[in-house]
């Protein structure tokens, strides 16, 4: 039988994808992750593996319905294990009295987080600066969500999602706007309609904020951690991949990053950084320890290239790739400090997208 730990299985399926028997559960595009499906481990642990792309045909792993929700998970012929898949929300099947289904507004990611992206416009969409991984535009032309979620419709959805779904946190995303204080503006009013009715945690993710006193609102309307990306510490890269973070410059997303921890506390601030866009395993490794020195939790990631976007014909990074970059970045977060456990809300707490939770275990 072939022996293989939960955080190699994690990285191989996050690399290689799964092929699915007609389960084509799990939302197709939008700003982060997508194209893929979340499977739930016996020892709690939770992985979003990709099953849309062009790659996972050719995947070695396969799921096969075993009961509603449940699977067994094979590597070619050989069953490795059973997984779950966390059940279809219940607060899906609601609608806003305006007649919106929930869905549209907010959907689940992992087990237990709630997430939307409260303004599903970017203002690089559809020009040279976007960034290149991102699908922020196809499920609004889709017709999947709404591009404008009122935060009294986030309210309401998020005190059903409690109800009848026991989540426990909130992820609150937006595309970038012209004027720093209209986001926060828009993030914060979001974030205050929740607190009212829920008790949740609340992430909310923006861009490096050049007037970082702006942290302070966003904090004072009860938001617990932040998510500031740069997706890539090889700035070559980030010119070709997300021009429009490159031209903001290294030196804002520091001072950033310094004063979102100021405000919110060590491991209360994260960013995303994607393997596997060109750059090189250093510049990872180096740009995580930069991190975990003032406080920012590195929140790796293998490229998840959605259908539709420019690198829907890229390949996550080899699954022996991932294991190196993960096992030499848990060494550094622990050296620090630094760990997912003390994180409150968001992409960090869920760790459904990245395996980098299990190998500081």
């Amino acid at each position: 039988m072939r022996a293989i730990s939960i955080c190699e299985l994690k990285v191989e399926l996050q690399s290689l994808g799964v092929r699915t028997e007609g389960d084509k559960r799990g939302r197709k595009s939008g700003a982060g992750p997508a194209a893929g499906m979340v499977l739930l481990f016996d020892n709690g642990s939770q992985v979003n593996v990709p099953t849309m792309s062009w790659f996972v045909e050719d995947s070695p792993y396969s799921l096969h319905p075993i009961a509603e929700d449940r699977f067994i998970l094979k590597y070619k012929e050989e069953e490795i294990t059973t997984v779950a898949a966390p059940p279809i929300p219940r607060f899906y099947s609601l609608k806003t009295a305006s007649g919106i289904p929930y869905w549209k507004i907010a959907l689940l990611h992992g087990k237990d987080c709630l997430s939307t992206t409260v303004l599903q416009h970017c203002i690089h969409w559809n020009t040279k600066d976007v960034c290149k991984f991102c699908a922020i535009g196809l499920s609004l032309r889709e017709g999947r969500t709404i591009a404008r979620k009122r935060p009294e419709d986030l309210a309401e959805v998020a005190k059903h999602a409690v109800e009848l779904d026991d989540v426990k946190h909130v992820t609150l995303t937006t595309g970038s706007t012209r004027d720093e204080t209209r986001c926060v503006k828009i993030l914060k009013d979001a974030a205050s309609a929740i607190k009212e009715v829920a008790d949740l945690a609340i992430h909310v993710q923006l861009e490096p904020l050049e007037n970082t006193q702006l942290f302070h609102e966003l904090k004072s309307a009860g938001v617990d951690t932040v998510g500031i990306h740069i997706e890539s510490f090889d700035h070559d890269v980030l010119k070709v991949m997300a021009p429009c973070k490159a031209k903001l410059g290294f030196d804002r997303y520091i001072k950033a990053w310094e004063s979102a921890v100021e405000i919110f506390g060590a491991g209360e601030v994260s960013t995303f950084i994607i393997a596997g866009l060109g750059e090189s395993d250093r510049s990872i490794i180096e740009g995580s320890a930069k991190l975990a020195s003032i406080g920012v939790y590195p929140f790796i990631v293998p490229l998840r290239p959605i259908p539709g976007t420019p690198l829907e014909r890229f390949a996550p990074p080899e699954p022996a790739r991932m294991l190196s970059i993960y096992s030499e970045v848990a060494r550094l977060l622990r050296d620090y400090r630094i760990s997912w456990k003390t994180s409150r809300a968001g992409c960090v707490r869920c760790m459904a997208c990245s395996a980098m939770g299990d190998f500081e275990l």
